[in-house]
């Protein structure tokens, strides 16, 4: 027998057996169309990635004019993303479905220009001017206890659907969610394929960030428990076949000081195993981060550490599978051997009259880098790389009128490493506009 198995239904066997603290979601259902929502999101994205000094933009090459290379990625498109989330049917078990649709269209880009993951590219290696796709799930709920198979988003530690560009990441498989038991939140799944940003297709496998197409599914189980409004506990435990076992653990509390202060501390874990066929190479990590966070009304200071193990790095699944402090604009700190420390600051205008403006602005620092026990032809191999990131955000929301909801972001990093670093030197600058619609 497999030394790890999981079953998409090991949730709702302890739903079934626990004693419910929670009125039934699916009692108190209305209907299908009765509960239902149709929300439109309209969203315009601009992008530019600056390699400094020509640096070589190798995914902005137009494949139909060999040489044609910019020293940076630059591209602006506009999304529209529909989305429609039924309600349940009435009876001890509901049933219903959730469909998307999304659009994309091109504004500026071009064959040496692009990389930026906003337009997908065709094969003449010229972005597309416009693309689409649609997808969704059926879904039913027992209780408070919800399975769905489709293409859908979905984020946990372990697994993440990014939202990051213009048209977010989809994954298709079973995700099993219950909440029967006040305070404690379980979902477990199984992915088969992942939509990336710059695809209108699920035919992709699933994402390993910086390993590519490597694993053909991957399965987990967990959850977070949050026994008090202070305290908040996670555990999961996954598996990419073939490829790696991993496991994690979260501790959160917030200490109150009163006075409108208070001090929140984060401690995220992981350990990862190779398994099987070990398709990413041999891994034996163990990675963590620890941030403190001091809140004074309006103001923010966090301090994070974090620390990478072992000679493989810490790779993750989709765009937004990864918990650790210094995951950040640009880099994820998560070379062999790295440690990092990040200083930050956040600041919300409304104690000072203005009223949906805030800011943002972080510094982090890397060290310790040893890439030297990777592919010797790599040229990035060294063992005492060194890397800071600079991130400066400000957004505004409209409160009120007919734009009410209306949000402006501009988003600033700066990335500096030694020639052996692999994220190499950017100025990278991103705006964005959205503007969301309750249609039902």
């Amino acid at each position: 027998m497999r030394p790890f198995q999981l079953s998409l239904f090991s949730l709702a066997v302890v739903a079934a057996i626990s004693q419910s603290a929670l009125a039934s979601q699916q009692s108190e259902s209305q209907g299908f169309i009765e509960d239902s929502s149709f929300n439109l999101l309209n969203r315009a994205f601009y992008f530019n990635r600056d390699f400094r000094n020509g640096g070589f933009n190798g995914a902005g090459t137009n494949a139909s004019k060999p040489g044609q290379e910019n020293g940076y990625r630059e591209e602006a498109a506009y999304g529209i993303m529909a989305v429609y989330e039924s309600g349940f049917t009435r009876g001890p078990v509901g049933f219903g479905v959730d469909a998307y649709g999304f659009l994309g269209i091109r504004l500026d880009s071009g064959g040496g220009r692009t990389g930026t993951f906003l337009v997908p590219v065709g094969s003449d290696g010229e972005p597309e001017k416009d693309w689409s796709e649609a997808g969704g799930v059926v879904k039913l709920r027992w209780s408070n206890t919800v399975l769905k198979y489709g293409e859908q988003r979905f984020g946990n530690p372990v697994v993440g659907t990014g939202d990051a560009r213009l048209l977010p990441e989809t994954a298709t498989g079973f995700v099993l969610t219950s909440e029967e038991i006040d305070g404690l939140a379980l979902d477990a799944g199984h992915f088969t394929a992942m939509n990336k940003f710059d695809s209108t297709n699920s035919d992709d496998e699933l994402l390993i960030q910086y390993a590519g197409d490597v694993g053909d599914a991957i399965s987990w189980v967990g959850g977070f428990y949050t026994p008090t409004d202070n305290l908040t506990l996670g555990l999961y435990a996954s598996r990419v076949e073939d490829t790696w076992d991993r496991y994690y653990t979260n501790l959160g509390y917030t200490f109150d000081l009163g006075e409108e202060r208070s001090l929140n501390v984060d401690l995220n874990l992981y350990r990862t195993d190779d398994e099987g066929k070990r398709l990413a190479g041999e891994i034996d990590n163990t990675d963590w981060s620890l941030a403190a966070k001091y809140s004074a009304g309006a103001h923010g200071l966090t301090l994070a550490f974090q620390q990478i193990d072992d000679e493989a790095g810490f790779d993750y699944i989709g765009f937004d599978g990864i918990y650790l402090a210094n995951s950040v604009q640009y880099s994820d700190f998560n070379s062999p051997g790295e440690e990092s420390v990040q200083l930050r600051y956040d600041l919300d205008l409304a104690s000072y009259g203005v009223q949906g403006l805030t800011l943002m602005a972080r510094y982090i620092r890397g060290s310790g880098i040893d890439s030297s026990g990777t592919d010797p032809n790599n040229a990035f191999a060294g063992a005492d790389g060194k890397h800071w990131e600079r991130d400066i955000e400000a957004k505004y929301v409209v409160q009120a009128g007919a734009a009410k909801d209306l949000s402006f972001m501009v988003r600033q990093a700066t990335h500096r490493g030694t020639a052996d670093q692999i994220d190499g030197d950017i100025d990278e600058v991103r705006l964005i506009v959205e503007y969301p619609l309750s249609v039902l």
